[in-house]
């Protein structure tokens, strides 16, 4: 557990902000279901982010795209009954805030009332900022998002390492002062050169957490199938698995159903 935090009952949006002040790196994971949520938060994780990722991991959809603000509502309760210290922040899924203020509103609060989620996180800049405002003027904890965002694959059109060039960096450094402004509590910085992570951490007050952003940002996030080699064929050099859970499983199913064809299982013991 951390230092900063080894006393509190709960992480909080200010429990972040005085781990970067103290310079203690934040660990977040993602989760979608309670007992993954469980083992996390008894591992002493940080912060719990219940990802549109979902949408990849879970439903087996190509992008983040597909799944829709009841689904996001469904994983987000199911992680919150699981967990007693992180704190659960929820993806706001694609269309439900991007256009209109009013139905980010609308979302944000019907993932805080439905869920019991502690904070919610979108994705952009100046473009959504005026959905932020809407959002944190409700009362509701705003994580921002920033560099490569998986909800415009379609408008970039290539999963790349973002903000390479002069322009794109201005623009990013630009952002990430904007949403401190507004009030955000913290940004996920996507895939982009790790001089840019650094400079961006080192100019604003919150806490910034990468993926694939170096190791200068304030902490890093990463997608909980991957560490735990669930997943497979998603190798991105940012990505570092601690298992391969994978093959354990395929394994142990196989074991399973040897024993079952030969009537192994269940035995003398096993039974009533």
């Amino acid at each position: 557990m951390s230092a900063v935090s080894k006393d509190k009952k709960r992480i909080t949006t200010h429990v972040l902000k005085e781990m970067k002040e103290n310079g203690e790196k934040i660990s977040m994971l993602t989760a979608y279901d309670y007992s993954m949520a469980m083992i996390l938060d008894e591992a002493g994780i940080d912060v719990l982010l219940v990802g549109d990722s979902a949408s990849n991991v879970m439903a087996g959809h190509e992008t983040t795209l597909p799944i829709t603000l009841d689904q996001m509502i469904y994983h987000a309760s199911s992680v919150v009954r699981g967990v007693k210290k992180a704190l659960v922040v929820v993806d706001l899924p694609f269309g439900s805030y991007q256009s209109n203020p009013d139905k980010a509103l609308e979302s944000a609060v019907r993932i805080m009332k439905e869920s019991g989620a502690h904070a919610v996180k979108l994705e952009g800049g100046e473009e959504v900022a005026e959905s932020i405002i809407r959002i944190l003027g409700a009362g509701i904890p705003v994580m921002g998002h920033l560099g490569l965002i998986p909800q415009s694959i379609y408008k970039f059109g290539t999963y790349t390492v973002r903000a390479k060039g002069a322009e794109e960096a201005r623009k990013l450094k630009k952002d990430a002062k904007l949403l401190e402004k507004l009030g955000c509590f913290g940004i996920v910085l996507e895939k982009i050169p790790a001089k840019l992570g650094k400079a961006v951490t080192q100019q604003i007050g919150i806490p910034t957490i990468g993926i694939g952003g170096g190791r200068h940002t304030d902490g890093q996030v990463l997608v909980t199938h991957d560490l735990l080699g669930i997943t497979k064929e998603f190798n991105p050099r940012f990505l570092r698995r601690y298992m391969n859970l994978f093959s354990g499983i395929k394994k142990a199913v196989g074991l399973y159903i040897k024993d079952v064809k030969s009537n192994d299982f269940p035995s003398t013991e096993e039974q009533y």
